[in-house]
């Protein structure tokens, strides 16, 4: 198939995210009859149904899963070639996709426009996602990196840097639990607590370390931002958790206080930098991947300045 081709493959992976001939018409700008004579077309040549449609929308059918799982694959596949191509002249232009958690939110931006010092032509999408969804977007070729906390057992995911973080509690300066050095869980269960969401990894080992105890914390607050959350903290008794490297940006902040969870209580888990087992990155997302792995390299061999 030419590569002229690549559009209406382009158009039936969006049907596909969209759920919706449609939405995918409006997104693509075409009319859904058009659209529906290309989709009726490739099925067509395929000599199978790519969807099954009913009142409520459109969904893969099998032969429509293997299908797009192809698209998406040429598609990445074909961004490599263009990078490589590009590269006969040196990096100038390319894309680079992450999908990270929100704690590393700061840190990814902060590389990006380090990067960008250097290759201002390459463009940048970046998806903010909890673990699992990151990891759909890796192998839904969404994204061509991701960097995550905890992220579950995945045979798609291949580590190309990990770096161990602990947990820290964060609360106001003048909290009366600001002065110790380190923190154990159980020194909280007299204060109020504000914690994150319950996708967030630092949330499920907070969970799971309570399990094993009949220690319980009195939430008060819960929210999905961990902005929202340091904004909770400041100026009231309220404590937060965050892990080191999300933790990083509010440490020079006079307001809020950042404290260690005692390893003793063993909060801690890996932060993954990874991408699709078996994919070749494009040129400008695996000199990105090691931009970002020669800092997690670095942040290893230092102590947070926390």
């Amino acid at each position: 198939m030419a590569l002229r081709n690549m559009r209406i493959w382009r158009y039936i992976d969006e049907v596909s995210r969209a759920g919706s001939v449609r939405q995918a018409a409006e997104r693509l700008h075409v009319t859904p009859s058009a659209l529906l004579r290309r989709i009726q077309d490739v099925e067509h040549d395929l000599g199978a149904p790519i969807f099954e449609r009913d009142t409520t929308g459109v969904t893969l059918t099998a032969a429509g899963e293997i299908f797009v799982g192809w698209i998406r694959s040429q598609e990445a596949d074909l961004r490599r070639v263009y990078s490589q191509i590009e590269d006969l002249s040196g990096l100038k232009r390319g894309e680079v996709s992450i999908a990270c958690s929100q704690a590393v939110q700061s840190f990814v931006v902060e590389h990006i426009k380090r990067f960008r010092q250097a290759h201002p032509l390459v463009r940048f999408r970046v998806t903010i996602a909890d673990h699992n969804s990151a990891l759909t977007a890796l192998s839904d070729y969404v994204a061509d990196l991701v960097l995550v906390f905890r992220p579950p057992h995945a045979i798609e995911l291949q580590p190309i840097m990990t770096l161990g973080q602990r947990m820290v509690a964060i609360m106001a300066h003048d909290h009366p639990l600001a002065g110790r050095a380190t923190l154990r869980l159980r020194d909280l269960a007299d204060y109020e607590i504000a914690l994150p969401g319950a996708s967030f990894g630092g949330r499920e080992i907070i969970e799971q370390i309570l399990a094993k105890t009949s220690m319980r914390l009195n939430v008060m607050a819960e929210a999905n931002s961990f902005s929202v959350l340091a904004d909770l903290v400041r100026g009231s008794e309220l404590v937060t958790f965050q892990i080191e490297i999300g933790a990083l940006k509010h440490s020079s902040d006079p307001e809020l206080a950042i404290r260690p969870v005692d390893d003793v209580d063993l909060a801690h888990g890996p932060l993954v930098l990874g991408q699709l087992k078996g994919r070749a990155l494009p040129l400008p997302a695996a000199k990105f991947a090691e931009q970002l792995s020669a800092s997690l390299n670095e942040l290893r061999s230092m102590p947070m300045a926390i």
